[in-house]
């Protein structure tokens, strides 16, 4: 068997054959293509497409503001809810430390008042039942 060698320069080109049935494809002569149909509508339905995607991006930018902005919102009024916690804190201990029995007793000895003895105490029957 002799050997193939597929470089070599004397082996002649394929032939190409037409296949029956079927004509060669004329090209038209002039430099215009004919123009497809179906082009516009399917741009359009892309711009439609981008555009749809567009306002629903939008849509989540702005509800993530809202909700940006709500959350702020409640910061602010937490942190006024702890002040008035702070504050009602100091003026209960003030309102307790004012009403305190010893306060009270300095406050009359000031005055120049002075406790009654428990000997000289007595009580008033009012009638009432």
């Amino acid at each position: 068997m002799a050997a193939l060698d597929w470089f070599a320069e004397d082996v002649a080109p394929p032939v190409m054959r037409p296949v029956a049935g079927r004509r060669p494809r004329q090209r038209p002569q002039s430099g215009v293509r004919p123009r497809r149909r179906g082009h516009g509508v399917r741009l359009t339905g892309g711009i439609l497409w981008i555009s749809a995607f567009a306002v629903l991006l939008a849509g989540v930018v702005a509800v993530n503001v809202a909700v940006l902005r709500v959350n702020m919102n409640v910061t602010n009024l937490n942190r006024q809810q702890l002040d008035l916690q702070a504050q009602n804190a100091t003026l209960a201990s003030q309102l307790s430390s004012a009403g305190s029995s010893l306060r009270i007793e300095q406050a009359a000895r000031r005055l120049g008042l002075v406790p009654a003895p428990a000997a000289d105490t007595s009580y008033v029957d009012l009638g009432r039942k």
